[in-house]
């Protein structure tokens, strides 16, 4: 495999990185964008969608720029390095994600172009309480009414739900509530009046919410994907947000790693830094072994998530995800322990990297969660 970048892939990264330095560079400028109503900056988004940041991931004849998962990796980096908080992950990834490999003709038409200009944002209504990381687990219903259906049930932790213009919703069509078939995808205006959104602030400083559909009916033009037939669909599309979340995850960890080797450089006990104690440079180089370690296998899931492959991309997205949530793990404790009490006040950044990595943690599946998809799988194979 050639881990090197071409050079357009070099001027976007420089691009991004400019971009996400002057609206990011210093700490308070996050709690500044955290502020609007939204809880993201607006002036940002249309400035993402001016650089070609939104369309990048979709083909150039729906209206797009024909870039890959190492073209989101890139951006994903960058973002994890600022702590972005804008809807990135949610409408260009996971909803947008559904529309690129599941939607019709139509829907791309219609739906791309609004995506890439930055006047549509969606979010992917899936997650239910019962289900606890199993994704066919499913009790939202879809009951045949007309051409269309009808659909009831609720949805968690709906990731920037709030404030989706459009929602992609998981619901069985048949089925028992863990079969695999049964399951289809739909899209649904949230501003129906049979939909109740409650949003709230999650406690890496992004956006949720919960969400309930009383009997909103959508047509049948509004089904992403087979009809039964979207579990496959919903594990390619969650593959390639769980490597998009890894690049996230490897800028948070970079981000954390300098901050506390700098921080080891200035701070003084006893009259010299930190630093220059041995036991504490031996705790630095640990938390540069554990990024590059992330770095390497994010890179992997990377160039693993395009693949048509289903087993072949699950093991491998898998595999990233145990080494990304242990490298997150391992550098953020280590950077809250080398900074002391400061890291865990709400001024300081370190702890706002912390939590992020946390919620990155759980993100469609903890550390056991994968562990067991690679055992299943009997462990990565050729595919390493």
């Amino acid at each position: 495999m050639d881990f090197d970048l071409s050079d357009e892939q070099r001027l976007l990264k420089d691009s991004v990185v400019r971009v996400v330095s002057d609206a990011y560079g210093a700490f308070e400028k996050r709690r500044e964008h955290q502020a609007g109503p939204r809880g993201w900056s607006e002036t940002l988004w249309t400035r993402y969608a001016e650089l070609g940041l939104l369309g990048l991931p979709f083909a150039e004849d729906d209206g797009g720029f024909g870039g890959s998962a190492i073209e989101t990796m890139i951006v994903m980096e960058a973002f994890g390095h600022g702590l972005v908080v804008e809807p990135y992950l949610a409408t260009v990834v996971l909803g947008g994600g559904f529309v690129r490999l599941g939607g019709s003709a139509a829907q791309r038409a219609r739906l791309i172009p609004r995506i890439a200009d930055g006047s549509l944002r969606m979010a992917f209504a899936h997650v239910e309480p019962q289900a606890r990381y199993h994704l066919a687990d499913v009790a939202t219903t879809a009951r045949p009414d007309g051409d269309g259906h009808v659909i009831h049930g609720a949805k968690g932790v709906v990731l920037h739900g709030d404030s989706a213009d459009l929602l992609v919703v998981s619901a069985r069509t048949a089925g028992g509530r863990r079969d695999r078939e049964g399951i289809s995808l739909f899209l649904v205006d949230p501003a129906a009046t049979e939909v109740t959104r409650r949003g709230y602030a999650t406690q890496d400083g992004l956006r949720a919410a919960e969400i309930r559909f009383d009997g909103v009916r959508v047509g049948a033009d509004a089904c992403i994907g087979r009809l039964d037939g979207g579990l496959a669909l919903i594990e390619r599309v969650v593959d390639t947000a769980l490597a998009a979340v890894a690049a996230e995850a490897v800028g948070a960890m970079e981000a954390l790693q300098l901050t506390t080797v700098e921080y080891l450089k200035t701070r003084k006990q006893f009259g010299v830094p930190i630093g220059s104690f041995q036991a504490l440079q031996h705790r630095a180089a640990d938390m540069l072994v554990a990024l590059e370690q992330a770095r390497s296998m994010a890179i992997y899931a990377a160039m693993m998530a395009d693949t048509t492959d289903a087993a072949e991309r699950r093991t491998a997205v898998a595999a990233a995800k145990v080494q990304i949530n242990e490298s997150a793990r391992m550098i953020g404790q280590a950077a809250v322990q080398l900074h002391g009490g400061i890291a865990m006040t709400q001024e300081y950044k370190v702890g706002h990297y912390f939590k992020r990595l946390t919620m990155i943690e759980n993100f469609f599946g903890d550390t056991d969660t994968h562990l067991r998809a690679i055992a299943a799988a009997g462990g990565l194979g050729d595919a390493a």
